[in-house]
Parts: structure tokens; sequence; C-alpha cells
């Protein structure tokens, strides 16, 4: 099985084309749904699919989707993503022009929604799950103490251990879909 390919990293302009709610929606339905139509995006998002077809004409203009010709027939269009994921250069974060925070700073927020929906809906269908699944997930949480030196060296190790995990072949019996999440942040305590 080929490795998994290496996340695009946004520069400025292509993180001001994503930094939007309906477009972060938009390509998280397509990586993980895989093509469609703006219409069928729309009536799964509960958009307009002129919204829709809008927002995949910026996503496609950035880079982010492609047009799926195996797919179209006549004037229907298919979107398909065309990376596996992506992540912020960081030195972005620390950008001079405050649009490029602003975007910085929505596209993190985006994050952590789609995290709060996809823990949600877990916790709405854990039922749903065989036997198998008990106790093969986590929700869990950490408190440390560390300086930034060894915060950045807690994520490259977790980030490493995630990547040593490869996907398990299409058609391999109890094997699903698994997302996981980490989340290292500096954190005021209060008494």
């Amino acid at each position: 099985m080929p490795d998994e390919p290496t996340p695009r990293l946004l520069d400025a302009r292509s993180l001001r084309g994503l930094a939007h709610p309906l477009r972060m929606q938009l390509l998280v339905a397509l990586r993980r749904g895989g093509p469609a139509t703006a219409s069928q995006l729309a009536e799964k998002l509960g958009e307009s699919s002129g919204a829709t077809s809008y927002h995949l004409r910026q996503l496609a203009a950035h880079g982010f989707v492609a047009d799926d010709p195996e797919l179209g027939k006549g004037r229907e269009r298919w979107w398909k993503a065309v990376d596996r994921g992506v992540q912020i250069d960081q030195t972005l974060i620390q950008d001079p022009d405050p649009a490029v925070r602003g975007a910085v700073a929505l596209f993190r927020y985006e994050i952590a929604n789609v995290h709060t929906q996809e823990i949600s809906t877990w916790l709405g269908n854990t039922s749903d799950w065989g036997e198998e699944w008990d106790g093969a997930t986590d929700l869990s949480d950490f408190t440390l103490r560390l300086t930034p030196e060894l915060a950045r060296e807690l994520v490259g190790k977790m980030h490493d251990l995630i990547q040593s995990y490869r996907p398990v072949p299409e058609g391999t019996p109890d094997a699903e879909t698994v997302r996981v999440h980490t989340h290292v942040f500096p954190s005021q305590t209060t008494l």
C-alpha cells in the first residue's frame, strides 16, 4: 500500500482561499465522501446549490478541488478533492498582515468546529458500532507543564507515531476509518 500523500502546505494566498466555513465544509465532504455535484453537496450541507457552486469554483481557483471528468455527464459537473489534507505554514501565524492572521484564526476555529462535530456525532452513535470497538476508542485529556520547546517535541512525536500507522487495505474485515484529533495548547490555570 502506498504511503499517504504529504499534506498540502498552505501559503497566505491559499489560506485566504480556504478560510471560509462553507469552503472548509465542502472540502471535508469531498475528502470523506468522494466526488459529488454541487447539488448533492448543497443537500448534504443544508445550503443552496448556488452557494455550493460558487464556493466550489473558489476552491478550484485555489487548487483544492477539481472537476472529475469520469463522472460528469452532459452539464452535470462533479467535483473531487485534489489532496488529502492541508497544514499551515507556521510563519503565517505571526504574519504582519492582519488579513492573513485573521484567515489563520478562522481556519483554526473551523477545524475546532469540525473536531467538535465529529466527536458529538460519534458520541451520539456509539451504540451503532459493534462490541469489537469497545475499548478501541479514546476521549482523554492530559494536563502537562511544558516549555514551548518540549511542547513542539511532544507534537512532533505524536505526529510521528500517528504517521507510523498505515491504512489497512480496503476489504479488510473489521477495518473502519478512524479519526485522530490532537490538540496541544497553553492554558491558564485558575484556582
